[in-house]
């Protein structure tokens, strides 16, 4: 009788140029693959009945989420072994065609793997209803992300609740963590928008308050804090209370569409550009010039990725963040610019993001128990394979973060900014 795992192996052969990037290992306990490839362990047949009924990224993820499929120890790890393997060896021969699906089915006759479409994972799917970026439509998405719960986040990220990336300024000192890295991204943003006591910041997408506290409390800048999540509003609310920062900080639960007033300072936009959409952000360029004084700065920090691979994938869209548009790094700028504002600075920080996810997916596999406790496995193996495919991501350049500092210039041309950056990297704080 044929293994279960030879079986499975010829079918990966036949998808890719240099053989399986993988070895198998099957319900049955066969083995077949390159024996020091990472090892993918298929622990039931309803694996393979998942691919079936949702071939590609999305039926992989699924079997995953669900424990029918995993991978032998470390997941970043074997992650970043299949990409290297692929790397190597050759990519697959293109989304499997009627062929390879027919093929696939008649394994599944063979291995008694036919069945109907197996439950859905335990872990909440995005299912999002009405018209593309209307502001209904927006809230559920980021409510399906951000809503989770803020015990969740809280045992993941750092104290400040800061869920963006940092900015390591000194990786490699043994005492310095995620939360320095995070406190330096906060001054480096306050110091490019040039915050002073009494200054006027508008924080788009404001997610636990991270930023507008700080520049409350560091800088004595007048902050009004935007966020669609109700979750984050009665955060943030209690946090300004604690903290006795009522004077200088208030918090909005509305869409950036219904922000009132203007002649900001500063506004900046922490990671929230891409929740915008393609088609919405030329508005939203215009709106920030909008909501700026002349010679105001605003900081946009925002992820990217390249000309081939916009979005998120089916796996993002399913059940991490919804609706989410990248674009390359350049088209942003452009659009920026287009909106009315000059662009001073663009500043990479891609392998900052890669340190900063390391980090968090650090904390969930250390309080792994806990995670469970609080979401349910399901939930918590999407966040390890949420974690652990950004993470690869960022290192291997297929996605990139960058700051980009602009300014609302006078109709003069006159912008008021300093004649090089060097006050950026030191100094800046009131205290």
């Amino acid at each position: 009788m044929t293994r279960v795992a030879d079986r499975l192996a010829a079918l990966l052969a036949a998808r890719f140029a240099g053989g399986p990037p993988v070895r198998l290992r099957a319900w049955d306990g066969s083995e077949a693959g390159p024996p020091d490839a990472p090892v993918v362990i298929v622990r039931s047949r309803r694996a393979l009945r998942r691919l079936l009924w949702q071939p590609g990224e999305l039926g992989l993820a699924q079997a995953y989420i669900a424990g029918d499929l995993d991978l032998d120890g470390d997941l970043a790890a074997g992650l970043s072994g299949v990409w290297r393997a692929l790397r190597e060896e050759g990519p697959a021969a293109g989304p499997p065609g009627p062929r390879q699906l027919a093929e696939l089915a008649l394994t599944a006759v063979r291995l008694g793997a036919l069945g109907p479409r197996p439950p859905a994972p335990g872990a909440p799917r995005a299912r999002l209803r009405g018209t593309l970026h209307s502001n209904a439509r927006d809230r559920a998405a980021v409510s399906h992300h951000y809503d989770l719960s803020n015990d969740w986040y809280a045992l993941l990220l750092d104290p400040s609740m800061a869920y963006s990336c940092g900015y390591w300024t000194r990786p490699d000192a043994p005492s310095y963590g995620l939360a320095d890295a995070q406190r330096d991204k906060l001054a480096l943003i306050c110091r490019k928008l040039g915050l002073r006591p009494g200054a006027r910041l508008l924080d788009i997408g404001c997610g636990w308050g991270s930023l507008s506290l700080y520049a409350a409390r560091e800088f004595g800048a007048r902050v009004t804090a935007v966020t669609l999540s109700r979750e984050q509003h009665a955060f943030v609310a209690d946090r300004i209370e604690e903290e006795g920062l009522g004077d200088l900080v208030e918090v909005e639960l509305r869409h950036y569409r219904g922000i009132r007033g203007g002649g900001y300072d500063a506004v900046c936009a922490i990671e929230m550009g891409e929740h915008v959409g393609d088609a919405e952000y030329p508005a939203f360029a215009a709106r920030l010039h909008a909501l700026l004084r002349p010679k105001g700065r605003a900081l946009v920090q925002q992820m990217s990725r390249g000309a081939t691979a916009p979005g998120g994938g089916a796996f993002i869209e399913a059940y991490i963040a919804p609706d989410m548009h990248m674009r390359p790094l350049g088209e942003t700028v452009g659009l920026l610019e287009a909106g009315g504002l000059e662009v001073r600075s663009v500043e990479a920080l891609r392998e900052h993001y890669a340190r900063t996810i390391a980090a968090w997916y650090r904390t969930l596999e250390d309080r792994w128990e806990e995670c469970v406790a609080l979401a349910g496995e399901p939930t918590a193996r999407v966040w390890r394979l949420y974690l652990a495919g950004s993470g690869l991501a960022f290192t291997e350049r297929r996605m990139g973060v960058d700051q980009i500092l602009a300014v609302r210039p006078t109709p003069e041309g006159e912008s008021a900014m300093p004649p090089t950056p060097d006050g950026w990297t030191a100094g800046g704080a009131r205290r």
